[in-house]
């Protein structure tokens, strides 16, 4: 039986996404669709699947994304879906460990290409919020106001993230 679940994740947040998702899969509950803020899940056999999420560096019919979803398919990683540049992947858990990121460095470059997203809002965000905040109508205020919290959000995320670098460059450092 198949049934969806709407939940919003930021992107700062994808291991946390994947926890969930890894949850549910403990449940018996796999995930075989994706959209903006929707998990398709299917029943199946608790811990079936680990899942893991990745920001792609192109998008997923970008010739060298299809190589990299086709590599890993090769490994016995599914790519599962994907929604915009965000790739979702499955591994059956009897296959073994499972892990996008072989090595410090290439958690370094996810984490990368995760902040350079956010810095490319960033900007958008604070001139969307400065065109509504110089108008004078009312429903610019509430607009202005959403916009306001999103820039605030986006700084949060942008720090996270860029606190996580900051953790797995030291952790390189030690680990040479």
């Amino acid at each position: 039986m198949r049934f969806t679940v709407h939940k919003i994740y930021w992107a700062w947040n994808f291991e946390e996404e994947e926890k969930w998702l890894n949850e549910m899969s403990a449940k018996g509950l796999n995930l075989v669709g994706v959209g903006f803020g929707k998990f398709v899940f299917e029943e199946g056999t608790p811990g079936e699947y680990h899942f893991h999420i990745e920001w792609l560096k192109h998008f997923p019919s970008h010739p060298e994304t299809v190589s990299y979803i086709h590599f890993l398919e090769e490994t016995g990683v599914e790519h599962v879906g994907s929604f915009k540049m965000w790739a979702y992947f499955r591994k059956k858990t009897s296959d073994g460990v499972f892990d996008l990121f072989s090595d410090i460095d290439s958690r370094i470059i996810h984490y990368k290409r995760i902040r350079n997203l956010l810095l490319c809002l960033f900007p958008l965000e604070i001139l969307a919020f400065w065109i509504n905040a110089t108008s004078s109508s009312i429903a610019n205020f509430g607009c202005s106001s959403f916009l306001g919290i999103l820039i605030i959000l986006i700084t949060i995320g942008m720090i996270k993230i860029m606190v996580k670098i900051k953790h797995l460059k030291k952790e390189r450092i030690l680990h040479e």
